[in-house]
């Protein structure tokens, strides 16, 4: 009997429709991989270190305050001809605090600092959020090179920054024009 009864639900299991979803439109996408290339050329192959300068917590005593605003630069050298200008795009990764778009402070322990992020802007100082669409200037490629020049600074973020050690890291792509 209770063979029965299971084979007759999965014949019927057999004989339903399947579950359909009605789309609402459609998202097309589009995109290029290209040639252009140039050789980057960092402190250790690809990669950098940026060094902050010693601030006092005073000056990150409220939420949103900043400091110490260092400049660095991406060089590019070797480019492709066809390569007209590039730029760089900060990847989304597990250092970044998605809701303030800044990179969180990765130093642990009772050494580190609290209620400090480091903010990444533009060399105008126009800031660069990591959780938003990054700026999309391009630095022009001269002579198939090119300095593409940032800025980073310690931010304040949930109050009064206390005094200790900052560190974190982000990746970057380099995008063609």
């Amino acid at each position: 009997m209770k063979k029965t009864i299971i084979s007759s639900l999965l014949a019927v299991a057999a004989l339903a429709p399947v579950a359909s979803f009605a789309a609402d439109g459609t998202i097309n996408f589009t995109g290029t991989v290209t040639d252009q290339t140039c050789t980057i050329t960092g402190d250790n192959g690809t990669n950098y270190t940026v060094n902050l300068p010693k601030v006092g917590a005073s000056s990150l005593a409220s939420a949103g305050n900043k400091a110490g605003a260092t400049p660095f630069s991406i060089k590019l050298s070797n480019c492709s001809t066809s390569a007209t200008g590039a730029r760089a795009n900060f990847e989304i990764g597990a250092n970044v605090d998605t809701s303030s778009g800044y990179l969180k402070n990765t130093s642990t322990g009772s050494t580190a600092a609290t209620n400090v992020q480091i903010g990444l802007a533009a060399q105008d100082g126009t800031e660069i959020k990591l959780n938003a669409t990054q700026p999309t200037t391009f630095f022009p490629i001269t002579n198939k090179a090119a300095n593409l020049t940032y800025l980073a600074q310690y931010v304040a973020n949930g109050g009064a920054a206390g005094a200790g050690a900052v560190t974190t890291n982000v990746q970057y792509t380099i995008v063609y024009q």
